[in-house]
């Protein structure tokens, strides 16, 4: 599994390889927080993890991209390193688009996530 800093300093690889637009009005940049974040919807038969989020924040923080070290050891410790690269490239990518769709107002990503976590919720069982 890789190391906090060992993920930071691919995040720092793949941030510098973007080009300069995409980091427009992105006050806060990209954070690596060692959290573990688990969705609010998550099951407790089935934890949803939750890997980055894009955050706006109108009065505060302003813009800004987490990537959350903790879920992303629950859920990419069994991959090999090349994985493991691929994914954090993917969860980075998937924030960017979300910073992107925030700027130019649109939400096409957002209902995406929506109807695919509502399909993964439908084909849950019900809690107990």
């Amino acid at each position: 599994m890789l190391s906090f800093e060992e993920v930071g300093e691919i995040l720092d690889d793949f941030a510098d390889e973007l080009p300069e637009g995409f980091y427009k009005q992105l006050n806060g940049g990209i954070v690596l927080l060692p959290d573990t974040k688990i969705h609010p919807k998550s099951k407790a038969q089935t934890r949803l993890y939750v890997l980055g989020e894009y955050h706006y924040q109108r009065y505060g923080l302003g813009r800004y991209i987490a990537i959350y070290y903790g879920s992303f050891t629950r859920v990419c410790s069994h991959m090999n390193v090349e994985r493991q690269k691929e994914q954090l490239k993917k969860t980075l990518l998937h924030e960017f688009t979300h910073h992107l769709e925030s700027l130019a107002g649109e939400k096409g990503l957002e209902i995406k996530d929506a109807i695919k976590l509502k399909k993964f919720m439908d084909s849950q069982p019900p809690k107990t």
